[in-house]
Order: C-alpha cells, then sequence, then structure tokens
C-alpha cells in the first residue's frame, strides 16, 4: 500500500467532510479508521477517469486530484457484473472504495467510494439497505429518487438515499465525480431495483 497516497486522499476527503455541513450532518467523520492493504483491480473505467480533461471542479480539486492519484492503486468494483446490466455500463462506470471493503481503510461507522461515469451513460434505478449521501466533487449528474422529482446537481451539491429507497442517475453532455458516504446496514450491497 502507497501510504502516502492513502494518506492524501483520507486528509482530502476529512477536510470536503468538515467543509460540508451536508456531510457532517449525515454522519460523523470515523474516529475507528484501522488501514488495511489494498489489491489493486483495474478496469476500463479508471483508464476513463484518469483521462477525463472534462472533469473541472473551482472548489475541490485537491479531492480530484487525490482521487486520479490513488486510482492506479485502487480496487476498482465491478459490482454489477452478473446480472444483465450490459456490457457498455460495466465498461464505463467506475468505483472504488476509499473506507470499507477493498479500500485502504476499515471503519464499522462509515464506508466511503468515488463513483464515476463518463457523459451519456445511465446508472439503472438500484436500491441497499444503507444510507446514502452522494457529494458531487466535479462535473454534473441528473439525479432520479423514487417518488421524488429528478434534480440535475453540480459540483457542491449533495443527493440523499434513503435506506432501501430506489435511486439511479444519469450523465447527459458532462461527467460527474463523486463521492459517496454510507451509514448503517453495510452487510448489504447495492442490488438493482426490479
Amino acid at each position: 500500500m502507497d501510504n502516502a497516497i492513502w494518506t492524501d486522499l483520507l486528509a482530502q476527503t476529512k477536510a470536503v467532510h468538515s467543509a460540508s455541513p451536508a456531510l457532517q450532518s449525515f454522519c460523523n467523520f470515523p474516529t475507528d479508521l484501522k488501514a488495511q492493504a489494498v489489491a489493486p483491480y483495474h478496469i476500463h473505467a479508471s483508464d476513463l477517469f484518469q483521462g477525463d480533461t472534462a472533469l473541472n471542479t473551482q472548489h475541490y480539486g485537491a479531492l480530484h486530484g487525490a482521487f486520479v492519484n490513488a486510482a492506479p492503486l485502487a480496487k476498482w468494483r465491478e459490482t454489477y457484473k452478473d446480472t444483465d446490466i450490459g456490457q457498455d455500463f460495466m465498461d464505463r462506470f467506475g468505483c472504488y472504495c476509499l473506507i470499507g471493503e477493498g479500500g485502504a481503510y476499515a471503519s464499522a461507522q462509515m464506508l466511503a467510494y468515488l463513483v464515476y461515469m463518463p457523459p451519456h451513460l445511465h446508472y439503472p434505478w438500484h436500491d441497499h439497505p444503507a444510507e446514502e449521501i452522494y457529494f458531487v466533487v466535479a462535473g454534473e449528474a441528473e439525479f432520479h429518487r423514487h417518488a421524488e422529482p429528478s434534480q440535475t446537481l453540480c459540483a457542491g451539491d449533495t443527493s440523499f438515499h434513503a435506506s432501501s429507497q430506489p435511486h439511479a442517475m444519469t450523465t447527459h453532455d458532462h461527467p460527474v465525480l463523486a463521492l459517496v458516504l454510507w451509514r448503517n446496514g453495510f452487510d448489504t450491497g447495492p442490488k438493482l431495483t426490479t
């Protein structure tokens, strides 16, 4: 594990959390963090993310840069590999963990992920027991939540998803990079909503 890169990403994540009332009210930053080894796993979306020059962000450049620096060392996830979600989604949707299973740190209090989507990609309706908040770091996307109107969110905006609330996301002409936090209900991962 490259401690300097992961330590910097953790510090930048904590700084954004500390500066965001929405993230602070969602959960406290973990006090039980333990470093753990990361077994890197590469997917095509990692290359797309690292080469995406359209992910401009005026306020969160340090976090964006730290996510990019850690990308080659990360264990990129393929959450929907054995579903019928489609190869285009599998090729272009990117997610890796910072805090949690496969991430550089473990915690029983909070999980933290990067989520990246290039332009013109739809993340279908899905749900999970954990409560979740998306914090847009760069770019923009349209967020869909069951029984609520869709919203287009940009850097600094958040989208909260209650436990088992179906939600989806669509990018149009711009990519999106988000910091995603989970609280409670860590034992069950996301599943496509039927």
